[in-house]
């Protein structure tokens, strides 16, 4: 195993700071009844989970792109006020595992859902025009142990005609007891404050669980490597994507306030290396140059960002290997 296999894990690594300009550090005030809680986001492949992480949060930390299995672990996204602290928890769309890695992330929605004190069931207003006992009656039929309360929740609202919307809705009532139904558009901010204003007073009365100032627990590396991922799945096809996990193997400051970031992507094959880095290192630099403007914009500061590609051969069905890129096999 080389160094850059043992230095692979994602979470090393400070927590991810509040850049708002907006500093809840000086403690909540005397008599407020604080409300802190973990609301799990639960969904099939493309609901718009992470959109809707990211809308909360008014900050891009899950990323997102048209393909499926885009969202491997579970993302910690912390939205706090004085009144209240919201640990969302963005999972891995439910998929029927082939390889390691893909029980991998069913595990972390499992946990995610199992550690929820309430759970956001995710629809595609677009998929619930048919029957719903495949996709509802699916998340339901894994999830029916659940104990905490459920929402529904119908995305992309703004692209489907509105008469549809009362039968989807009283389709999915005869379905599941659910505590709320919320129709809403995360990529247009529709229908989210109600939401959101919903999940707060659910929430139990409790301390809040991290620091006021941060936005997630997750190290600025895991968030790193999931940027890097993020520009293979949109710039990569058909395989390639699935078979890459990118890693933060080096994180430096110099003087001048440019950060020197190295990162390993990793492939299950030596021909998946070849596509990756393109015809004359064409692709590998059209990938690091869109990471690094997002990396910029997510540290707000200068980076020169060194991308290598290696083969780990198999690595997606291998306890080891996946152990050492931080994943729970």
């Amino acid at each position: 195993m080389s160094a850059a296999d043992q230095n692979a894990n994602p979470q090393e690594g400070s927590p991810v700071p509040e850049r708002s300009g907006v500093s809840h550090l000086e403690g909540i005030g005397e008599g407020v009844e604080f409300r802190c809680g973990y609301v799990a986001l639960i969904g099939n492949p493309n609901v718009g989970k992470s959109t809707l992480l990211n809308t909360f949060l008014n900050r891009k930390i899950s990323i997102v792109t048209p393909k499926p299995q885009t969202t491997r672990r579970k993302v910690v996204g912390l939205l706090s006020t004085d009144n209240y602290q919201v640990v969302f928890l963005d999972t891995p769309g439910i998929i029927k595992p082939k390889y390691l890695l893909q029980q991998a992330m069913m595990g972390a929605a499992d946990s995610a859902a199992a550690d929820a004190d309430l759970v956001l069931f995710m629809m595609d207003a677009t998929r619930m025009k048919g029957d719903l006992t495949v996709d509802l009656g699916g998340l339901l039929k894994r999830f029916q142990a659940l104990h905490s309360p459920a929402y529904l929740i119908i995305n992309k609202v703004d692209i489907i005609r509105k008469p549809d919307l009362l039968p989807m809705i009283a389709a999915a009532s005869r379905m599941h007891p659910f505590k709320e139904i919320f129709p809403v558009s995360a990529l247009k901010h529709e229908g989210t404050e109600q939401l959101l204003a919903s999940i707060v007073k659910v929430l139990p009365v409790h301390p809040p669980f991290y620091p006021l100032d941060i936005v997630s627990e997750q190290s600025e590396r895991f968030f790193i490597g999931e940027i890097i991922r993020e520009k293979i799945f949109l710039y990569c096809q058909e395989e390639v994507p699935y078979s890459t996990e990118a890693a933060v193997t080096g994180f430096q400051e110099q003087e001048g306030g440019k950060t020197v970031i190295t990162a390993d992507i990793y492939v299950t094959r030596d021909s998946q290396r070849g596509i990756l880095i393109g015809k004359q290192g064409a692709m590998l630099k059209q990938i690091g140059s869109a990471a690094r403007r997002d990396i910029e914009a997510f540290l707000d500061r200068p980076v020169y960002l060194d991308l290598r590609v290696r083969t780990l051969e198999g690595w997606r069905d291998k306890k080891q290997s996946l152990e050492n890129l931080g994943y729970k096999a």
